[in-house]
């Protein structure tokens, strides 16, 4: 229960940088506005549960969850599942079935199970993100050309008419303030990203289209407060129909927000998440809002990439980007009114194009057949179905691939058997703070993140060979993870060897870029015996380092 619960170093970290952070939720703060509305009013409960929702379950995530830069609120893939509620069981039934999601996600979380996330491979998740990306951009089309949205159901469907619909009528303002607030926020964050180029830009457009040009759509009035606390709404009798619909939308909750856990992570520098904290917060976050009569909650990919590039480095951002929403609320709801949809659009807009990283996206594809098969899947269907359904096939896909590739590296061989736990030589290297390690088998998604975690803990060491002559698979995610361990080893002064690598997987490791500074120094070699020989003479200037 400790492990789960804030820890003293999230508070610390809310100290380091204060000013970036509140600044963060602010940015944020305008970007979730309107989507908590939206969302809201898209679950069939209204705008008033969609702030309830992006105010409480904002602040208890953030708090409670396993990362540092995430945000929560209503999405719109929760609102796909919520709709047959809504109309089957009414408001009471939504507010019940995100109780029950709450209890089924803390389960989740003291089971131990948001760990295995970490075991996804490198090509699904830049896949999602990629996808997740295109999806958001879509989603804003119709506020980008002034239209409003049709009522379709997926998020192509949606922009496709958007289109249609504008080329029938066209009007250049909406999209010219779309681009034009884009362009400022893209230009800046190469420019000067430390200024508040997205709020500036916001802000002018605002006044322009309040005085200048009065029919381009704006956000509208809002609620003058948050929905009064809810009670009475548990119907024992009800848990079994409703049982189902909580277990799809733990699930979308727990993936949505795990997955994009590891897209900040990505996005940031040093940052590592809690998956088990995550689910747990989520979980306290979605068993608390139904009491505020808010909708089922979970990590917002658009949002937090928001945060992320707004330079966000600890919780307090998204804290602050709950009590921004309620004070908004609360006191300047008429003047948020006046911010038009296509500002907002142009926002987001920026926001996808920093999501995709198109340099590992080319690397992956680059890398092998299977990676490149495992990320064009994920992203067709995250972009042509939804994230649930993607995950599910591109991990299946994958994990067809790696068996495959597997089943075809399979061969028996006779190894002499050691006399004991190690053999003279290796005793000699390991007094002399020399240690090689062997790899057998296939260096792939599903055995990286052990490897990773096992190898990154050696202490006492001046000198680390690895041998790769026994490698039999090596894709994409190993080869990112062979890099990062590389990265950690010399990070604590300890030299790095490669031995053993055959024309195959070094072909994957350059397309990779796979420390290339060690090829430059000399540092890879075709057995071992010379590793060793070369590692002895780097041993004084190793003992030397700090």
């Amino acid at each position: 229960m400790r492990t789960l619960l804030p820890q003293r170093t999230d508070f610390t970290a809310m100290r380091r940088s204060p000013g970036r952070d509140l600044l963060a939720g602010l940015t944020v703060a305008i970007v979730a506005l309107p989507l908590a509305l939206a969302f809201g009013v898209a679950s069939g409960m209204g705008a008033e549960a969609g702030l309830a929702t992006a105010v409480i379950a904002g602040i208890l995530a953030a708090v409670f969850g396993g990362s540092n830069l995430q945000v929560s609120g209503p999405t719109g893939a929760m609102t796909v599942v919520l709709l047959p509620v809504v109309h089957q069981f009414g408001g009471a039934g939504v507010l019940q079935v995100g109780v029950m999601a709450g209890i089924i996600l803390l389960v989740l979380a003291f089971s131990g199970l948001g760990r295995y996330v970490r075991y996804l491979p490198a090509s699904l998740v830049e896949g999602f993100t990629a996808g997740i990306a295109v999806v958001i951009a879509l989603q804003q089309v119709p506020n980008m050309l002034g239209v409003t949205p049709g009522d379709q159901e997926q998020v192509w469907a949606v922009a496709g008419d958007a289109v249609v619909r504008w080329l029938q009528a066209p009007d250049f303002v909406a999209p010219l303030v779309a681009v034009g607030v884009a362009a400022v926020i893209l230009l800046g964050a190469r420019w000067k990203p430390s200024l508040p180029l997205s709020l500036v830009a916001i802000a002018i457009v605002t006044v322009i289209a309040a005085f200048g040009h009065a029919g381009l759509p704006a956000i509208g009035a809002l609620p003058a407060a948050l929905a009064a606390p809810s009670a009475g709404f548990f119907d024992a009798n009800q848990l079994a129909n409703l049982f189902t619909s909580a277990l799809a939308i733990s699930a979308l909750a727990a993936l949505e927000s795990l997955l994009c856990a590891t897209v900040a992570d990505g996005m940031s520098v040093g940052e590592r998440h809690n998956p088990d904290r995550e689910l747990f917060g989520q979980g306290i976050a979605n068993l608390v809002v139904p009491f505020f009569g808010g909708v089922p909650a979970t990590a917002a990919i658009a949002r937090t990439a928001v945060n992320v590039r707004s330079g966000a480095r600890s919780r307090l951002a998204a804290i602050s980007h709950s009590v921004v929403l309620l004070v908004v609320v609360l006191a300047f709801a008429p003047l948020v009114g006046f911010i038009p949809l296509a500002a907002l659009g142009g926002v987001l807009l920026a926001t996808t194009i920093q999501m995709v990283k198109l340099g590992a996206i080319r690397a992956i594809v680059r890398a092998t057949r299977g990676d490149a098969a495992v990320l064009f899947v994920t992203f067709g269907v995250t972009v042509a179905i939804d994230l649930v359904t993607a995950v599910v096939i591109g991990l299946a896909v994958a994990a067809l691939l790696a068996l495959r590739s597997v089943s075809r590296s399979s061969r028996v061989e006779r190894v002499p058997l050691d006399t004991g736990d190690h053999s003279a030589e290796e005793q000699k290297l390991i007094r002399e703070h020399i240690v090689a390690y062997r790899f057998d088998g296939p260096l792939f998604f599903g055995a990286a993140n052990r490897f990773l975690l096992e190898l990154t803990e050696v202490s006492d060491v001046s000198v680390v060979i690895l041998r790769m002559s026994r490698v039999t698979t090596l894709d994409a995610t190993g080869g990112l993870m062979l890099d990062d361990v590389i990265t950690r080893l010399e990070a604590k002064g300890i030299a790095v060897l490669v031995s053993g690598v055959t024309d195959a997987h070094r072909s994957v490791l350059r397309r990779l870029g796979v420390a290339p500074h060690l090829r430059e120094r000399g540092r890879v070699f075709a057995d071992t015996p010379e590793a060793i020989a070369y590692a002895r003479t780097l041993l004084p200037a190793a003992a030397a380092a700090p």
